[in-house]
Order: structure tokens, then C-alpha cells, then sequence
């Protein structure tokens, strides 16, 4: 079983940036897809970013272009890169790791609080 184990949130203003991290306890070596939803109180958990292990790239539209998600494949380490962070960014960040071919997340990272306010 794959645990992953993220850092990286926290509080901060709008217009700033952070950087999400998520490992995966051991090597990973068949094809798969990491990524990050987030849910805040009230609201439908959304998608943010997906990247595949070909280092393929997905955004939700309400992140794209203000979010960057990357891989180090020789960590098996998730990055997501936010900057001009909104209000409506606040929430919960998961990590999530499928496997290919898979349609829905075979296992989450414990969560993470990003919470942007002034």
C-alpha cells in the first residue's frame, strides 16, 4: 500500500503564492497518475491538478494558469506550485496517487490546510 505524505500549507495573503509537496512511501515503478483535489466547508470536493507518470498534465479551470503541478520521478514527489492565490482557493488539499487506468484515486495523503486571507 502507497502512503503519501504531504507539507506545504498554510496561511497566506491573496495574491500569494505556495508550494504543495506530496511523497509517496516507496518507488513507484509502473505507470500512474498523482495529483491534488481540495475541498473547502460547503463545497463539492473539486480536481486542481493531475500529472501522469509520462509527466502529463491536467488543471481544473478555476487553477489553470495560476497553478503549476510537477514531478520529481526520483523521489516519486508531487509539486504543486500556486501563486496568485484567491480567497476561494482556501480548502483542504488531498494527494492523491491511481494507478493507471484508473479512473478514481487509489490512495490519499492525510490533507493539507491552505488558507488564503488577509
Amino acid at each position: 500500500q502507497v502512503q503519501l505524505v504531504e507539507s506545504g500549507g498554510g496561511l497566506v495573503q491573496p495574491g500569494g503564492s505556495l508550494r504543495l509537496s506530496c511523497t509517496a512511501s516507496e518507488r513507484i515503478f509502473n505507470r500512474y497518475a498523482m495529483g491534488w483535489y481540495r475541498q473547502a466547508p460547503g463545497k463539492e470536493r473539486e480536481a486542481v491538478a493531475r500529472v501522469t507518470s509520462d509527466d502529463s498534465t491536467n488543471y481544473g479551470p478555476s487553477v489553470k494558469g495560476r497553478f503549476t503541478i510537477s514531478r520529481e520521478a526520483a523521489t516519486d514527489t508531487v509539486y504543486l506550485q500556486m501563486t496568485r492565490l484567491k480567497p476561494d482557493d482556501t480548502g483542504t488539499y488531498y494527494c492523491y496517487f491511481a494507478r493507471w487506468g484508473n479512473p478514481h484515486p487509489d490512495y490519499w495523503g492525510q490533507g493539507t490546510q491552505v488558507t488564503v486571507s488577509s
